[in-house]
Parts: C-alpha cells; sequence; structure tokens
C-alpha cells in the first residue's frame, strides 16, 4: 500500500513532522537501550506522560539496569510502582527482567517476534523497542496510534472483532518506511505516537496541525471522531468494600498479602472484608472492647478501569497478638514504603496516621 499526502508518502510525512515539531526532550527518547525504552513503555500503558516521568527516574535510580531489577525482591519493585497503577504491569517487569537474565545473557532480544514471547510485552510494545532501538522495519498499534491510523485509512471495520484488528495491523505494516530504516523506523514510531498524543485526540482533533490531513479520510467525511470504531463497551460494576486499620501501640499497621490474582494481586493491604458483620466479627476475636479503640473513617470512592470500589475503612487501635496470620505482619510507617501498597491504601494509612494517632 503505497499512499501519498500531496505526491510524499505517509511515512515520510510522518518522520519529517516529528523532526520538526514532534516529542524530542523525553527522557527515554535520547536512549536507543532497550532496557530503558522498555522500561518507559510498560509506565506509560494507559498512563499519562507526566505521570510516568518521576517514577521513571525513580526506578532508573534504583535499578541501573535489567540485572539490578531483575535481583531486586517482587516487595520493592512492587513498592516503587506503589500509585502507577496496573499493578500486573510491575509484577511482569520484575518476571520479565528475571528472564531477560536467565534466558538472553541479560540482553534484550533484538526482533519484535521474540521480545513479544515475554512477560508483559505485547506486540506493540514489542514493535515499539524494535523500532526504536533496532530498527526493525514492524508497526505498533497503542491506542494513540490505533485512533491516527484508523482516522487516516478510514478503516470503518469494527476492532471489537480479531479478525478486523489483524487486518489494522495489515494495512499499518503497510505503510511503514522503506528507505533509511535507521532514522526512519525510530522518527515514524515516535511520529505516530507523538500526532496522537498532541493532534489526533479522541475529541476535537487539531486536523489543522496534521500533516497528513490532505488525505485522511475521516477528515474528508468530516466525522474523524467516529473512529476507531469499537462496539463493544467495557462493563462496569461497583463493589463495597469494608477495610480494617489495625494499628498496635507501637504505631505499627497489620498488613497482609493480596491473593496472587485479582484486584491488587500480590501487593499489601489492610485486611478487606465484604460487609460490615464479618468485620465486626473479626474484630470480635481480637479482644475485649475495653482494650481496643475503634472509629469508623470516611468512606471514599476508589475507580479502576472496570469497577468502582466504595470501600469503608475502620480503624482499631490496642495490643494484638504477634501475628494474625500467616500471610501478614505488622509493619511500621518507615516500612510502607518498602513494600507495594495499592495508592488508596497508602493515602488511607497515612491520613489516618495524621489524624488519629
Amino acid at each position: 500500500m503505497s499512499v501519498l499526502v500531496d505526491g510524499v508518502e505517509f511515512a515520510e510525512r510522518v518522520v519529517a513532522w516529528q523532526a520538526a515539531h514532534g516529542r524530542n526532550h523525553l527522557p527515554w527518547q535520547q536512549t536507543q537501550d532497550p532496557y530503558r525504552v522498555w522500561l518507559s513503555e510498560i509506565m506509560l500503558q494507559q498512563t499519562q506522560v507526566a505521570t510516568v516521568l518521576d517514577y521513571y527516574e525513580r526506578f532508573l535510580a534504583r535499578f541501573p539496569d535489567v540485572a539490578a531489577l531483575a535481583c531486586a525482591s517482587q516487595d520493592e519493585v512492587m513498592g516503587l510502582w506503589s500509585g502507577l497503577g496496573y499493578y500486573s504491569r510491575a509484577r511482569n517487569l520484575h518476571r520479565c527482567a528475571q528472564l531477560v537474565v536467565a534466558e538472553h545473557g541479560g540482553a534484550f532480544p533484538h526482533t519484535a517476534e521474540v521480545l513479544a514471547s515475554l512477560p508483559g510485552i505485547g506486540r506493540s510494545t514489542a514493535g515499539a523497542i524494535a523500532a526504536f532501538c533496532f530498527s526493525e522495519r514492524v508497526p505498533i498499534l497503542d491506542a494513540n496510534v490505533r485512533r491516527v491510523l484508523t482516522r487516516f485509512l478510514g478503516f470503518a471495520h469494527d476492532l471489537a472483532s480479531a479478525r478486523n484488528e489483524r487486518l489494522l495491523w495489515v494495512q499499518a505494516e503497510a505503510l511503514l518506511p522503506t528507505r533509511d530504516l535507521n532514522n526512519s523506523m525510530p522518527r515514524y514510531t515516535q511520529g505516530l505516537m507523538d500526532m496522537g498524543a498532541t493532534i489526533c485526540s479522541p475529541k476535537v482533533p487539531r486536523c489543522d496541525a496534521c500533516p497528513v490531513a490532505p488525505t485522511c479520510a475521516a477528515l474528508m467525511e468530516r466525522q474523524p471522531e467516529r473512529y476507531p470504531v469499537r462496539t463493544r463497551k467495557l462493563l462496569r460494576r461497583s463493589e463495597a468494600w469494608q477495610l480494617l486499620v489495625l494499628q498496635d501501640l507501637h504505631g505499627r499497621v497489620w498488613l497482609e498479602r493480596r491473593p496472587a490474582s485479582g484486584i491488587w494481586a500480590g501487593m499489601h493491604c489492610v485486611p478487606i472484608f465484604p460487609d460490615a458483620a464479618s468485620l465486626a466479627a473479626f474484630v470480635a476475636t481480637l479482644g475485649g472492647s475495653d482494650q481496643l479503640t475503634q472509629n469508623e473513617l470516611q468512606p471514599f470512592l476508589h475507580v479502576l478501569t472496570h469497577r468502582d470500589l466504595h470501600l469503608h475503612p475502620v480503624a482499631v487501635r490496642g495490643t494484638f497478638a504477634d501475628r494474625l496470620s500467616s500471610d501478614g505482619e505488622w509493619l511500621g510507617p518507615d516500612q510502607w514504603d518498602g513494600v507495594g501498597l495499592p495508592a488508596p491504601i497508602r493515602k488511607l494509612l497515612n491520613a489516618t496516621q495524621a489524624q488519629l494517632w
């Protein structure tokens, strides 16, 4: 597929635009080190650049290379990731680093095909690493790029269908640069990302600033917001959780490790109960009411991608047994940064510490 925009190939337009107008200041753009590019790509999945910048620098300060990350404990990795969300990314990040060291001698594979076989690296992320670091001629289709390409091509097929998704991959590959790949592949890949992030926005795109606007099918139809087409919608549901903040007289809080799957999998968390009666029954096993100080805290809402969590915390202070279960431990405020705590739990503990004790 040779697509021309005013006589110039689509890819060349994107490359020239990126050099003149694209983002060139981000720290992961100044390197072809696959470790750093991989780290940024994983962090940027469903997360804004502004949020990622601080986490990226902190990770590199603690884990300057893949070997350092592979040697770390999961708790240390999750602790640094805390607040970034989508915590399965951190678990896969750690496992991927271990496999790169164990099976690839500490060097990332040079092809998208092999990269995509590693934990947490899907086809689009693999393509980005291969294009940026090794100039491989492979496409990417993250959310921003998917929007740019479906609009330009007028790709009206429903992407809820795997067959149509595969067809878009074929068309994305056909648009790739064919010349000077060492320079053009990194710039082209970055250019599509930049276009999607800065001008080809989901709502009210800035078509007047787009380098490929003259032959953009969606613009000619005067309905760019129609694309991409996806009929299957995410189903949201709500859950109510009771959170028990147990603090002993030394200021330590009882934290348990969450199950290996589900929300906040593998992270440290205060005990969670499905209802107030279950929480009260557990508290009753800890000691008489004259030995414990109990406070109901302000409920709050935590929004996840597919779910709304209505959280109802109860704080209880007193003298407790050294161990309440086999999968938990008493940790003081100076230890909370060293373990993976979900962001709302970390905020809850900090607020509880300041307000009550």
